[in-house]
């Protein structure tokens, strides 16, 4: 019996979000141990919350689904400062903060895209 499955996992930019909270796991395992409760823990609890608001919005009103996706977009943002800092504090190379961003940047397109669509079905 196949598991049940629910709308809002077929969403390309939720499944781009988890891959990108995978990304967020690997990196902060390198962090030194001193930062388990400050730099490691907020940048995971940054990117864990763009999925989580994406699926929470899902299925709601498209003035609700916006509002997440807002708060899905905010949480984006931070997970730019934690790279940033990572990366200026040497806990990952120039290179994984590009990689970082890229990925945030994409991600930032696909959910201000989906707002845009939400904001013209309702008008």
């Amino acid at each position: 019996m196949n598991s049940p499955k629910f709308k809002f996992e077929d969403l390309k930019v939720y499944q781009k979000a988890l891959d990108f909270v995978d990304d967020v796991y690997v990196i902060t395992k390198r962090f030194p141990k001193e930062e388990i409760y400050g730099l490691s823990s907020q940048y995971k609890r940054a990117s864990v919350s763009i999925p989580l608001n994406i699926a929470e919005g899902a299925g709601d009103t498209d003035a609700q689904f916006n509002r997440y996706l807002q708060m899905a977009w905010d949480s984006l943002k931070e997970c730019v400062v934690c790279s940033t800092i990572a990366q200026r504090q040497g806990f990952i190379t120039i290179e994984e903060d590009k990689e970082a961003r890229i990925k945030l940047s994409e991600l930032s397109k696909m959910i201000t895209s989906l707002q845009r669509y939400l904001k013209k079905d309702n008008k």
